[in-house]
């Protein structure tokens, strides 16, 4: 994923879940993923699903049971 990519994908992300503080930044020596915060915290990996020409893209995030403990 390039730049600008990485750039729109963010502003998605910021729009959809209302939150400006979300930041989709690049992974080192990966092209075919990149991470997102929220702020400081990191909460995912977004990958670049690019089979038969139809780019799409999968936001995953694992919510661990110690972070429940905190709700």
């Amino acid at each position: 994923m390039n730049k600008e990519e990485i750039g729109k994908l963010q502003k998605f992300m910021q729009l959809k879940f209302g939150n400006s503080a979300l930041e989709v930044r690049s992974r080192p020596q990966k092209t075919d993923s990149c991470e997102v915060y929220l702020g400081d915290e990191f909460i995912g990996v977004m990958y670049l699903d690019d089979e038969d020409g139809d780019r799409s893209y999968n936001f995953q995030m694992a919510i661990l049971d110690i972070d429940l403990d905190e709700v």
